[in-house]
């Protein structure tokens, strides 16, 4: 990663910090799944928390926890769209500016970011772009503006192969009712994505996130997608929307004296920080294109409902643990005809992970060390 980090420091014994991971939400089925393949999405998700807890266990930012958590996952196997292209997406958000960075403004809350083509890491990208105000004045970037700035931070940029893979490829062909070939680059010897596995999801969306808590009481929020299988091109999901595919706020955590000075006898912080990332299938199929033998609609539930930061409000206005009110919006979602889950930390290390479809790849690790993971819906973090 680009950019100042904090020194390693230590954790202190009493320093709280969490990392929630999300490998992203579908409509998967233990009946049609093999041991082999749920092992691999679990070591996966593992793989991501681990990267993220050493960060945060030597005292790092959370910022730069998300990012390594995220980074695991990202990379070959991102989804096509109608023309057989990769267009990524990401985004980065903090409950209040890192202290490695004492120059960014309090308002400069995130960056999200779309229609990447060449960007290895658009989660790198996202933290890099998001310590350079003087690079990116704006919160919401896209295309070649924004991997001429990638180029410019030193950030990885590969040719568009580097995304490919096959499984992919026939899934956005099957999808157009194409046959699966012809094949635009040579098959690699082993499918890099998740292990190698077949995929589980029977909705490729193709989403990861995390969310972190370091021993500051920072809280931060990161998200990178692919988008949907046979998207069109041009489309911008979620992910990028701040607000809705991602959030994080701080605000003061009492009001009057008496319940201030509660809070300081229960060693309870004086703000209150949280983070979201969602995960799921915002385009609802209504819309016919009869050239492409598709049908699309483009609803975007997630964007529509504010999601992310919904469930911000409803624990900041209406004193919501943050749980309910992650159901709550997970729930809205479903009413709306909308599918998927999201992942939310507060800096209590409330964690809620609450989902509407039948799994979503999650995980957790606290300050044991020790990974919890989930996929199905019905699934007990182990």
């Amino acid at each position: 990663m680009s950019g100042k980090s904090t020194p390693v420091v230590r954790a202190p014994a009493n320093a709280n910090y969490v990392l929630v991971c999300h490998g992203g939400a579908g409509t998967m089925s233990r009946a049609g799944s093999t041991p082999e393949q749920r092992a691999a999405y679990r070591t996966a998700i593992s793989n991501a928390l681990k990267a993220g807890y050493k960060i945060l266990s030597d005292g790092g930012e959370a910022m730069d926890a998300v990012t390594a958590a995220v980074s695991t996952m990202e990379g070959k196997g991102a989804v096509f769209n109608t023309a057989g292209k990769n267009e990524l997406e990401t985004s980065l958000m903090l409950s209040k500016p890192p202290a490695s960075a004492p120059a960014i403004p309090p308002s400069r809350r995130g960056v999200g970011m779309t229609l990447l083509t060449h960007v290895r890491n658009p989660s790198q990208l996202a933290r890099a772009l998001y310590l350079a105000p003087d690079l990116l004045p704006h919160t919401f970037i896209s295309g070649p503006t924004a991997e001429s700035l990638a180029e410019s931070l030193g950030q990885e940029l590969v040719d568009e192969s580097y995304f490919y893979t096959k499984k992919r490829w026939i899934e956005h062909r099957r999808g157009l009712g194409l046959p699966d070939g012809p094949f635009p680059y040579p098959d690699d010897d082993v499918d890099n994505e998740k292990g190698g596995v077949e995929l589980l999801d029977l909705m490729p969306t193709g989403t990861v996130g995390a969310v972190a808590l370091d021993i500051r009481g920072c809280v931060a929020a990161l998200t990178s997608t692919g988008g949907r299988t046979n998207k069109l091109v041009g489309r911008v999901g979620d992910t990028p929307h701040m607000g809705s595919g991602f959030w994080a706020e701080e605000w003061p955590a009492a009001a009057g004296w008496v319940q201030k000075a509660w809070g300081k006898i229960w060693g309870l912080p004086s703000a209150y920080a949280m983070g979201v990332s969602g995960t799921g299938d915002g385009d609802v199929r209504a819309l016919s294109l009869p050239f492409l033998k598709q049908t699309w609609s483009f609803f975007q539930y997630f964007i529509r409902c504010a999601t992310a930061a919904t469930i911000a409000h409803r624990v900041k206005f209406l004193g919501e643990s943050l749980d309910e009110a992650a159901e709550y919006a997970v729930e809205e979602l479903r009413r709306n005809g909308g599918i998927g889950g999201v992942i939310a930390l507060d800096n209590l290390g409330n964690v809620a992970m609450p989902l509407n479809c039948p799994g979503m790849y999650r995980g957790v690790i606290r300050k044991d060390g020790i990974p919890l993971t989930a996929i199905f819906d019905d699934d007990v973090l182990e």
